[in-house]
This record gives structure tokens, sequence and C-alpha cells, in this order.
């Protein structure tokens, strides 16, 4: 596996596997990678020739207060675990690379519509940030297929409409959460959690779980069911940020008779914010 930091690098070794009659994978990210992470690469690596994945800590996605300066720098161990999960080339570039004309003049990407509410009502901007940067790696890398997971659900939605929008000729490949044996949706931010807090962490995705399971035996309160169950994250210990039921394909509020739902939440467990989300599928009634 090569490593590469400048655009120069990275299209003249995507040009070459071009050349070579290569399908292109690739995987962006912003470091600190852990099975989830390597999991997507290996998913790329099934479906295409070479696989490209970056690591890029985007400020533009950070907002006031948020963990930029602290997020982790692991750069060696990312890139022992790209090399063993299949990856071809590791993009690692600068700020000064990827925003060359400074942040304040950088030509900024808006997803309208999908990109409202839940995060994005909690973190302004973030999406703005998110879908700026991955316009501008999937621009540089013009790859045939791009993997994210689904852990992030609102910003898959938010990835998948700009590739429609802006005509991208990109397959954009959805993966499954991965999670730890309790439940605990892997993150890179489950690391700033004490010993006592990732214990309790789990119960963050229990508590959809159990709103999944009220919908299945027929319950359509949706008020209540997530009254009740944000009641539970607070007994747990959490600080519930939001907590919604969506319809999964245009992550509208769900109406009642919606079938294909996505249960979306956010809380904070002492000074860290997790997310999580459960996909549902009801029977026709």
């Amino acid at each position: 596996m090569n490593t590469v930091k400048t655009l120069r690098e990275l299209r003249a070794a995507i040009s070459q596997a071009r050349a070579e009659g290569k399908q292109i994978g690739f995987v962006p990210t912003m470091g600190n990678l852990h099975a989830g992470h390597v999991s997507l690469v290996e998913i790329a690596a099934q479906r295409t020739d070479f696989v490209v994945a970056s690591i890029f800590v985007n400020p533009l996605q950070f907002g006031a207060g948020e963990d930029l300066d602290k997020y982790p720098r692991t750069l060696a161990a990312d890139q022992e675990k790209l090399l063993a999960a299949g990856c071809h080339l590791l993009f690692h570039p600068d700020v000064s690379e990827m925003y060359p004309s400074g942040l304040q003049s950088q030509t900024r990407v808006i997803v309208n519509g999908v990109s409202e509410g839940l995060c994005g009502a909690s973190r302004p901007g973030h999406f703005e940030g998110v879908a700026t940067v991955v316009t501008k790696l999937l621009n540089m890398v013009q790859p045939d297929l791009a993997v994210f997971g689904e852990k992030d659900y609102q910003q898959l939605a938010v990835i998948r409409t700009l590739v429609r929008d802006l005509n991208m000729p990109i397959q954009i490949l959805g993966a499954p959460t991965q999670r730890a044996e309790d439940g605990l949706a892997l993150s890179s931010r489950n690391g700033y959690l004490s010993t006592e807090q990732r214990a309790i962490a789990p119960a963050l995705y229990r508590s959809l779980e159990e709103i999944a399971a009220e919908l299945r035996r027929g319950a359509r309160d949706y008020t209540r069911l997530i009254d009740a169950a944000q009641a539970r994250q607070r007994a747990a210990g959490f600080e519930p940020d939001y907590l919604e039921i969506r319809n999964a394909v245009t992550l509208q509020p769900a109406a009642i008779d919606d079938r294909h739902l996505v249960i979306l939440t956010a809380a904070y467990l002492g000074h860290t914010r997790l997310i999580d989300n459960l996909l549902l599928e009801l029977p026709a009634q």
C-alpha cells in the first residue's frame, strides 16, 4: 500500500490503475480506524480491483466547541489496518492540500432537505462541511464505487443526494453498522468514554430496539414511543439530543402507514455525543 499526500500523486496512481483496466473503490475516513472502517475497506476490496482510502480530519465539519483539536490522529496504526484490509492506496492530505485558498474562501456544497433536522439541527454547518469535503474527495478520486457506513445514516442520505443531484457517475454503497458484542455501534468517539460510561453506552441501542419491538407489535403512537424511550435513556445516564422515527427512504418524519422506517438517536454520555440508528421493515397490514 502506498501513501500519498498530494492530489498530483493521487491522480497519477489512480491513472495507472485505470490504465491497467482496474475498477476503483473508495473509502473516505477521518482516521482513528476501528473494525467498522475496516469492514468498509473489505467491502470495497471485494467489489473493486483497486481500493483507495483517505484519512483527513476535516475542519469544515467541526463546529465551535467540538473536538477537532483532540480528535485522535493514529496514522501508523491506521496504515497497518488498511493494508491488512486490502487497501492499495492511502490519500493523507494536509489541510492546505484540501483547501489551498483557505477555509473562508472555499466553495461550499449545501444539500437541502435530508441535511435538515436531526444532526443537522444539533450541529449547524456540519453537513455543509461533510458535503463539501466529500464532493472534493469524490472529484479527486473519481471512483466507480464509494462505501460509507450506515451508522451515520443521515450523512449517508446527504451523500447519496449530492451524488444524484450533481450527476456524479459513482455508485454509493451503504454498509451495515458494525457493533461490539454488547450492541454498541463502533465509533471513534467511543474512545472518549470512561470505563463506567462504556458499560452504560449499549443502552442507547437497546432504546431503539425497544421502540422497534413495539412497532412490530402494532404500536403507532410515535410520540408515546419516543417519550418513553427518552425517559429510559435519561434513567440510564444519557442526556438525549434527539430521538425520531423517520421514513428510511426520504428521511421525512414517518407517517402512520410508512413501512420502511429508520429510528435515529443522538445522546450525550458525559461529554461524549453518541449516535445510532435502527432500520426497520414493517409488514403490510
